[in-house]
């Protein structure tokens, strides 16, 4: 028996992937095993290449898998594209319809089902995806009845004779491959699972529910790739607890609506990708001006412009912190991990709150949308902080305005909601004096400068980076941010196996940079390796900006698209050791 497996489903959008891919998962997490996910699709709503990826174990894990156990195809090009991915002695479920072919030198098993033809003769060619699904599951020779449990959560809306007809496919499927195959496939039979519950969701649901638990009520956006999940999360969520989604006619809109709605006390928030954290810039300077908070998520994918929307990328380092014109406090948070996108939008908001300044947390593409387990979340854990929210303002003086932007030891000034008594102040994104008066005074423009970017010294964020590190002085220091920390981890165990002392650190914190906690073990490493999905290494400058050890720095870059896969990993840091070794 097995530990893990890799399953991956391919084909053209539009033709089932994704609910195949769904119904399987869900199953396989009914019986507790550990998933992760990954979607390669084409930014068109019907037609192009489009595959899901699962990788199933006995334990937690954090990346996709380097090959391939199981190819589920439904056209030839699911073959041609994928099938180098194939382990030897894999195998290909294939719809005997285009009549298939493994390439040449492919080491694999193909089984050709007749797939969409017994699904016609079931009545429809929609339960293709029916009958593929049941052939995989039934060749891992996994219990049929949790697979018909999930197809009936699936499908039961429809009503019985629905559920009826997909399980008939689904057993026609298995039944079929089972007899090509003489029975299930015993080097591919799954460990028993530990059976115990565990959450199965895309970071963008995390990122969603983290809002509602965090207070948020109100989400303005506008619907963008790969951040369109969050806004149809809340669609669903925000008005069984008082709240409500405004689509807005674009991103402006958004963020501005978004600030208005939490100058007037809400919790609110957008979501939105590279293109629309463009739009945004103008108003992030404004709730930094106006110390209004705001909390914002930037889920990125490929640029620049329109670039790859449906593709992997981390190139709005820059952007997040330096994108504004002129200086403005704020913050910026990379969760790396379901849980953590969970956890890290309490604390967003909590810290928007208390400093009184936009906070933007940043994933990508990968975290965003692939699909992974995760332990139950511990609401125990959640605590609200709503900052210097001053429940009854002093009397006033005759004429008098509230000081909304009052000088004080902290840095933090009291503030009110719109109509309390004695709370009358101006708001103006021009610079203002203490009760938000506009002024041009030199005098007054220097203090109210110092007074907002001085939170940024003030500023207290708990873990700001993770760090595994058991060597005192390792060949290599591995640092990643979002959703490359899983591929480092497994990379680092081959590493461990061939004698390459490795450490590993995941950055949450990008702004303001963590310098006193990421030092220490930059300088302790002989090499310092970053990986990161862009061309230009914006994390290594980051670091080498505010740690130094520029010399010992090597960036590894993708920025074709596709994630990390542990095998490149690998790769680049053994070529880093070689060259180190060379020098010396």
């Amino acid at each position: 028996m097995i530990s893990q497996l890799s399953w991956k489903i391919g084909g053209q959008q539009g033709e089932g992937v994704e609910s195949t891919d769904r119904i399987f998962s869900t199953a396989l997490n009914r019986l507790g095993y550990y998933l992760y996910g990954y979607r390669h699709f084409s930014s068109r709503i019907k037609g192009g290449h489009t595959n899901n990826k699962i990788r199933i174990s006995t334990q937690p894990i954090r990346a996709i898998a380097d090959d391939l156990d199981i190819l589920v195809a439904f056209d030839q090009e699911s073959i041609d594209l994928n099938a180098h991915e194939l382990r030897p002695g894999g195998v290909v479920i294939a719809d005997a319809k285009f009549g298939p072919a493994l390439p040449d030198g492919a080491d694999a098993r193909l089984f050709p089902v007749p797939i969409t033809s017994i699904a016609e003769e079931l009545g429809t060619s929609l339960m293709k995806n029916m009958v593929a699904s049941g052939a995989s599951w039934a060749l891992l020779g996994l219990p049929m009845d949790v697979f018909n449990k999930a197809v009936e959560e699936e499908f039961g809306r429809k009503g019985a004779a629905v559920v009826e007809k997909n399980i008939e496919a689904v057993k026609s499927g298995a039944d079929y491959v089972l007899e090509l195959a003489g029975g299930p496939l015993e080097d591919f039979r799954l460990e028993p699972a530990d059976g115990k519950q565990k959450l199965f969701m895309i970071g963008n649901d995390a990122i969603g529910l983290g809002a509602l638990a965090a207070g948020c009520r109100i989400m303005s956006a506008y619907p963008i790739t790969p951040a369109s999940e969050i806004m149809e999360y809340l669609i669903k969520k925000l008005p069984k607890f008082g709240g409500t989604v405004v689509q807005t006619e674009d991103e402006i809109a958004a963020i501005t609506m978004a600030i208005g709605t939490n100058y007037a006390g809400v919790r609110s928030m957008t979501a939105s990708a590279g293109p629309g954290l463009s739009l945004m810039m103008e108003a992030i300077g404004l709730s930094g001006m106006t110390e209004t908070p705001v909390v914002i998520i930037d889920t990125q994918r490929g640029g620049p412009s329109t670039g790859l929307p449906t593709k992997q990328e981390q190139s709005d380092i820059n952007a997040l912190i330096h994108g504004t014109h002129g200086e403005i406090p704020k913050v910026v948070l990379a969760p790396s991990s379901i849980e953590e996108c969970f956890y890290d939008m309490i604390e967003a908001f909590n810290l928007a709150d208390k400093y009184q300044l936009p906070v933007i947390v940043v994933t990508d593409l990968q975290l965003s949308l692939g699909k992974q387990s995760c332990e139950l979340l511990d609401y125990d854990r959640i605590s609200i902080d709503r900052g210097k929210l001053v429940p009854e303002a002093p009397e006033l003086e005759a004429g008098g305005l509230f000081k909304r932007y009052e000088l004080t030891e902290d840095g933090i000034s009291p503030r009110v909601l719109p109509g309390q008594k004695n709370g009358i102040h101006h708001v103006t994104g021009v610079e203002h004096d203490e009760s938000g008066r506009p002024s041009e005074s030199a005098v007054n423009r220097k203090l109210m400068m110092d007074k907002r970017l001085g939170k940024m010294e003030r500023i207290k964020v708990e873990n700001p980076i993770h760090v595994d590190a058991p060597n005192d002085s390792p060949e290599l220091l591995i640092i990643g941010m979002g959703s490359t920390g899983g591929t480092i981890k497994q990379a680092r165990e081959k590493l461990e196996n061939e004698g390459i002392t490795t450490n590993q650190m995941t950055i949450r914190l990008l702004h303001p940079f963590p310098a006193e906690a990421v030092k220490p073990y930059v300088e302790q490493a002989k090499q310092v390796i970053v990986l990161e999905h862009n061309a230009t290494g914006q994390l290594a400058d980051l670091i080498k900006l505010h740690v130094g050890s520029r010399e010992k720095i090597t960036s590894v870059l993708k920025y074709d698209g596709n994630p990390f896969l542990p095998s490149i990993v690998v790769e680049e840091c053994r070529k880093a050791c070689q060259a180190s070794k060379e020098l010396v």
